[in-house]
């Protein structure tokens, strides 16, 4: 799959990964070879934090964040690669998020 989904420093990887606790999400410049941002339910910048799981609500929130982030950093479209996750439930919810947030995917 990672032949397929490509980042450029305009177009960057927006890589999602669940664990069984938390959620990941960085802006990666596949070229370069530089993560340019990064957010998770982890993050010290998250309120409430340790209310936040591996769930859709989480995802939902994790996604608007990403968005702010992205848009903090000047991207605004992005490829959204699922790292294998089917599309459905959290992993939806978290992009929907974001394109609400303002991305294009």
């Amino acid at each position: 799959m990672r032949k397929k989904v490509v980042g450029t420093a305009g177009r960057p990887r927006m890589s999602v990964r669940f664990t069984g606790r938390n959620i990941y999400v960085q802006f990666i410049d596949d070229e370069a070879g530089h993560t340019l941002a990064s957010t998770s339910t982890r993050h010290k910048s998250q309120t409430d934090r340790d209310k936040l799981a591996a769930n859709k609500e989480s995802a939902g929130a994790i996604g608007k964040s990403a968005a702010a982030i992205a848009k903090e950093q000047g991207i605004e479209a992005v490829v959204f690669d699922r790292s294998g996750a089917r599309y459905h439930g959290k992993v939806a919810e978290l992009a929907n998020a974001a394109r609400a947030g303002g991305l294009k995917f």
